[in-house]
């Protein structure tokens, strides 16, 4: 199989818009799934009673960080922990962990289908260009979800926030994505 991307033909623009659209509608379907149970929790109560106000759209994205195995940092002065609402007796559905997954696989499959992809390589490396505009947001989203109420404070753990969310996951799914549009690209060669 002969390559058929160069340097100048990776779709470098629509890669990294398909990685903002896949992480803005990420954020916006967990949105849906969870921001009721986190308008009436506790922790969104107290940071309104001792914060800024509804820190639901926050609380959200400590979930959704927590999609792609990022935990959350609580720091309350005396007392921290790592925590995540993802699982376990009192979290959110572990089906949120797909939520991610299935977003970046299909970007990295309409990458692939974009560029007309037919070599597994060339589907990967097409499929990986969603990084840029995930890693932009994840950036953004690690240092927007930060919530401080009465001397105490929360937000997603950096590093994991910016290497996990915003590299791994759309390096490794952009790429499976993208090299399954060249394996089940329609092959012209026959003639027909």
């Amino acid at each position: 199989m002969s390559s058929n991307i160069d340097a100048d033909s990776l779709p470098l623009v629509p890669g990294a818009l398909a990685g903002v659209a896949a992480w803005v509608l990420g954020y916006v379907f967990t949105y849906l799934l969870v921001s009721s149970d986190l308008r009436e929790s506790g922790l969104n109560q107290f940071a309104q009673a001792f914060g800024d106000g509804d820190a639901t759209y926050e609380l959200v994205g400590w979930v959704f960080f927590n999609s792609h195995f990022a935990e959350t940092v609580i720091d309350a002065g005396f007392f921290g922990d790592t925590t995540s609402f993802i699982g376990g007796e009192n979290g959110f559905t572990a089906l949120l962990y797909v939520i991610p997954v299935a977003l970046i696989l299909a970007s990295g499959l309409a990458i692939g289908r974009y560029q007309g992809v037919t070599d597994i390589n060339d589907g990967a490396i097409a499929g990986a260009l969603v990084v840029p505009g995930y890693l932009i947001l994840s950036i953004v989203g690690a240092f927007l979800f930060r919530v401080e109420a009465g001397g105490a404070s929360g937000q997603p753990d950096l590093l994991p926030a910016i290497i996990l969310a915003g590299i791994v996951y759309p390096v490794v799914f952009g790429a499976i994505g993208g090299a399954i549009a060249s394996v089940t690209a329609e092959d012209d060669s026959s003639g027909l």
